[in-house]
């Protein structure tokens, strides 16, 4: 049984019965991996950005033989912003959750005329907390973004590479719960939830679990949300099932929804029902690939939350068969509710 009673939760969406069930089966699965981290003594006053532009260059997610780029760029306004250069005038795209137009698949965002967007947002602005960078500009000739072998390593080094500055003008706040929130799916038993900090912890515990229905299985971890923490993660590639990979390959041109024509066998994970197609990566000791949970929590969950006001967050964050949807729809709910909090 959960040590989680679901009474003691408000409720943004769902019902207490689906919540508590979703609360025992994230407390009976294994815990596979825990990455600990002493709370920051003080927490950071100023925001931060990156102290000179980087450049990333890689194959287009959603077009064969493509090349995209990426040029990130200090600045002093608070959280992250897209500017398409291929578009004349194109206002900026700030990476908000009210730039969110879908969500299904992958994080898209917009602003203004229906071109102004960038799809599969998501592997990008996870850097925000996963890194610790507040602000930064972000320069692309495409809304069709790079879809690198190597997961999102090219653009973790990029940005750890440019270095990092404080920004006087822009005092960071530190955000949290005033009580404890959750979000349940009674349909996929998926459940997302937030507890508050305790006093004097500015850190951000994550406790992430998934269930999928192939080789990938059950994984679950946990971390306390560090930059050097968060550094596995950026060597997990994003997964699809055999059947998705077949389907991107052979009916990719006509059907949007399968239009990822860039993937590959290095870029994506591949599993079947019982066996992966390609070399997983992130295994334990016991040869368990951990790959599909550390992109889930590091690649989906920080980049959903990457999309909340300018700040940072603490507390507890429990995740259990959710997704990007389900992200949006919860820290959305949580926001219209107002249940974050200042706290420092």
């Amino acid at each position: 049984m959960s040590n989680f009673d679901a009474n003691s939760f408000h409720l943004l969406s769902g019902d207490c019965k689906a919540l508590q069930q979703a609360l025992d089966a994230l407390a009976a699965q294994e815990i596979n991996l825990q990455l600990t981290a002493s709370p920051p003594s003080p927490p950071p006053v100023f925001a931060t950005t990156i102290a000179q532009p980087a450049t990333v260059s890689g194959p287009a997610t959603y077009m064969r033989g493509k090349q995209r780029t990426l040029r990130f760029l200090p600045s002093e306004t608070p959280g992250w912003r897209f500017k398409r250069t291929d578009i004349p005038n194109a206002p900026e795209i700030p990476a908000f959750l009210s730039s969110v137009i879908e969500s299904s698949r992958a994080i898209v965002l917009k602003a203004g005329p229906p071109g102004n967007r960038i799809r599969m947002s998501e592997h990008i602005v996870c850097h925000r907390l996963g890194l610790g960078i507040d602000n930064l500009l972000i320069e692309t000739d495409s809304d069709d973004p790079p879809l690198f072998d190597s997961g999102g390593v090219e653009l973790a080094e990029a940005l750890r590479c440019a270095g990092h500055v404080e920004v006087p003008s822009c005092p960071l706040e530190h955000h949290t719960v005033a009580v404890p929130v959750a979000y349940v799916n009674p349909e996929r038993g998926s459940l997302l939830a937030w507890l508050p900090a305790k006093a004097g912890d500015s850190r951000l515990h994550l406790d992430v679990a998934i269930d999928f229905p192939t080789a990938i299985g059950r994984q679950r971890l946990q971390i306390d949300l560090t930059p050097a923490n968060f550094e596995p993660g950026t060597h997990a590639r994003t997964n699809c099932s055999a059947k998705e990979w077949r389907l991107a390959h052979l009916l990719g041109w006509l059907l949007p929804r399968y239009r990822n024509l860039g993937y590959t066998q290095r870029n994506i994970l591949v599993a079947d029902k019982t066996s992966y197609l390609n070399e997983p990566r992130l295994c334990l000791g016991n040869g368990k690939s951990l790959e599909a949970v550390w992109h889930r929590t590091c690649m989906d969950l920080c980049a959903a939350l990457s999309l909340l006001p300018p700040g940072r967050f603490a507390g507890t964050i429990l995740s259990y068969k959710a997704g990007h949807a389900i992200d949006v729809e919860f820290l959305s709910s949580l926001l219209k509710q107002k249940k974050l909090t200042t706290i420092l």
